[in-house]
């Protein structure tokens, strides 16, 4: 491999045992797929970038691996990475879930040509009109107003940070799920996380 980077052989090493195969195939994919392609780390997971552009990143869980290839647009059920393990293709858990090797060498030749012609492999931003925000679901408020610590983190979130909480209470059906999910947000909110805090250093 050409501009190796050894603490991607390290990132590796350390790697659940399951995952240390598929992590060796997709560097190796990226490779074949773009000689002279240089490794690195970003935010602590390696990344893989021509011309000095991000291309392709790859991450090592404990009970999956994820792919992404900058700009292509999230392939994951419902376009949800925390639902698909943040990345394109899903909770990788073994090489037998990856799409086929000519599909993924199409795609990252496809990020390679986006870096050529604009710089970056990532599609020109999309400019969205913020959402409204929602109003706190009943039993939400009414658990938050007896949480003072979770009171003050709530009020201190962005509306985004809010309203993933309140999308996720008000979409439970069942009364039980709701509970749940009210007390699982109390005791999260109390400690100062967001929504989605599992995935944020990921």
């Amino acid at each position: 491999m050409t501009k190796s980077d050894p603490r991607i052989d390290a990132y590796i090493a350390k790697a659940a045992p399951f995952g240390q195969p598929i992590l060796q195939h997709l560097r190796a994919l990226v490779h074949r797929a773009l000689p002279g392609v240089e490794e690195t780390i970003k935010w602590s997971m390696p990344h893989y970038l021509v011309g000095g552009k991000n291309v392709a990143g790859m991450a090592g869980f404990k009970a999956h691996c994820a792919f992404t290839i900058h700009g292509e647009g999230r392939q994951g059920p419902n376009g949800d990475d925390a639902e698909t393990g943040m990345g394109q293709y899903g909770r990788i858990t073994a090489l037998g879930d990856l799409p086929d090797e000519a599909v993924m060498i199409e795609r990252l030749h496809a990020a390679r040509d986006r870096v050529a012609r604009t710089g970056s492999a990532t599609k020109r931003p999309v400019v969205r009109e913020p959402k409204p925000e929602l109003p706190v679901p009943e039993e939400m408020a009414a658990a938050l107003s007896e949480n003072a610590a979770a009171l003050a983190n709530f009020e201190s979130f962005t509306p985004s940070a809010r309203r993933e909480y309140n999308e996720w209470i008000g979409e439970a059906k069942a009364a039980a799920t709701r509970e749940r999910r009210v007390a699982q947000a109390i005791e999260w909110i109390a400690e100062g996380k967001k929504r989605n805090w599992k995935y944020e250093n990921c």
